[in-house]
């Protein structure tokens, strides 16, 4: 098997990934394997389950896995802990780097997945954070930059959210994908305005297209899917945020599902 081969370097407050990709017989090797990779990151160390499967602590790596979506967790200790579904594509390591934290608001980090194609995808949660490559500004998320292959430095900043930076490198014949949390910052945490929600208040799920609703890290379509609920699930309603509400599930988990496929109980 063809290896993906990724270097990691943290440097002070900045992350940087850098990603190098052997480009010998890639293309044939990616046409023929239907195995896919993924290495996990996180800070703090945590404990990693694949679908459900415990596989070991960060950083950890498994290169024999299906292509297609997986549900990853990463279970730190004092209730930190991040999981969300992640699709990993054939003859490639995808990699999942996380900063855990007990509040999504606080949790940050990045998906990076490869597939054939050419320059770099990047989307953001929030969206709307100005990207910048190799230090000039190339445009806000969602955005698709045309980019020369080599190593590229990739900084995200959106105002009362920390700066993520990430150092990578884009290979011939392939386009790299960057989703990107960014964490509210702690000055701002205090002047998230929120309506009061009774306790007992709860929204029903409707029907869906897929079969299925799902629940997301953030109150935007580019954020992590946490979970899934089914049509005529009862959620406890948390929050409510302009085409989106906050609900708790019954397992304890949080999340944010789109206004449109659920209605509020008496």
């Amino acid at each position: 098997m063809r290896k993906t081969v990724f270097i990691f370097f943290v440097a002070l407050s900045a992350l940087f990934i850098v990603i190098r990709l052997s480009s010998k017989h890639i293309s044939d090797f990616l046409e023929s394997s239907s195995r896919a990779g993924i290495r996990v990151e996180s800070n703090p160390a945590g404990e990693v389950f694949i679908d459900s499967q415990a596989g070991g602590k960060t950083p950890y790596q498994k290169e024999d896995l299906k292509k297609g979506d997986h549900l990853v967790e990463i279970k730190g200790d004092s209730a930190l802990s991040w999981q969300g579904y992640v699709k990993l594509n054939p003859g490639t390591l995808t990699v999942v780097n996380r900063e855990l934290s007990k509040s999504s608001t606080e949790a940050s980090g990045e998906i990076i997945t490869l597939e054939k194609g050419e320059g770099v995808s990047i989307i953001s949660s929030p969206s709307g954070a100005e990207v910048s490559i190799d230090g000039i500004i190339k445009g806000k998320t969602p955005t698709l930059v045309d980019i020369t292959p080599g190593e590229h430095q990739f900084v995200l900043t959106k105002g009362n959210f920390l700066t993520r930076s990430i150092r990578s490198v884009v290979t011939a014949g392939f386009r790299l994908n960057l989703a990107v949390d960014l964490a509210v910052s702690e000055i701002d945490l205090t002047q998230i305005p929120t309506d009061p929600i009774s306790s007992n208040s709860s929204v029903k799920v409707l029907d869906t297209p897929t079969g299925f609703l799902r629940v997301r890290s953030k109150a935007n379509q580019s954020s992590v899917e946490i979970s899934r609920v089914a049509p005529g699930d009862v959620l406890t309603l948390l929050d409510e945020v302009p085409n989106w509400k906050k609900v708790k599930l019954s397992d304890g988990k949080e999340g944010y599902v789109s206004a449109q496929y659920v209605e509020k109980l008496p």
